[in-house]
């Protein structure tokens, strides 16, 4: 086995997603995964605690671009703008790879109710992190949370509308992140 090449992060995410596609969440063990991967069981464990962690690996790196990306927003940008910049700080980490796995991911998520709990997690995860980053610019915590709350729903409708839009449109997260996000001002707006 491979046990010192480089990769073995996104070999065994990516090992993990294909076996869940193919043989279901419960059936698949991690050792399967670290063998399909090329690593040992022991590199497996460097890496994450346990299986569940495969599908939200990328979470905390998530959920702190976005927080940078709203700290760096213009002094003086409003609740919504600076969210923006948050979504185009995390898109840009995103690349064909993700777009890549996103139906897969898609699907073993729907297969299984634990994995559906994580990725409800992954959501939290990422509205805490932008209502902070929210709060530290003096945002009022109450418009943090609703512009947090609003940039998680911009990030994973554009997320699905990029993968739904598949690699002849070259374009990347961003736009679609962004386009949502415009819609749901605009919805917002005309509440009243």
């Amino acid at each position: 086995m491979a046990r010192w090449e480089p990769g073995a992060r996104d070999r065994l995410v990516v090992a993990a997603v294909d076996l869940f596609t193919e043989q279901g969440y419960d059936e698949t063990t991690v050792a399967q995964i670290a063998e399909r991967a090329g690593v040992t069981k022991s590199t497996f464990f460097r890496h994450f605690p346990d299986k569940r962690e495969l599908l939200v690996a990328g979470q905390e790196m998530l959920s702190r671009l976005l927080a940078e990306g709203i700290a760096d927003a213009p002094e003086g940008a409003s609740a919504l703008d600076a969210v923006a910049a948050g979504l185009e700080n995390a898109s840009s980490a995103m690349g064909p790879a993700n777009r890549d796995l996103g139906p897969r991911i898609k699907a073993a998520v729907a297969a299984s109710s634990e994995l559906q709990e994580r990725d409800a997690l992954k959501s939290v995860g990422m509205a805490v992190a932008m209502t902070d980053a929210l709060v530290a610019r003096g945002v009022p915590v109450v418009q943090a949370h609703l512009a947090a709350e609003l940039g998680v729903l911009s990030f994973k409708q554009g997320y699905a509308r990029w993968v739904e839009a598949g690699p002849a449109d070259e374009r990347g997260l961003a736009v679609h992140a962004l386009g949502v996000l415009g819609e749901l001002r605009a919805a917002a707006a005309a509440l009243g």
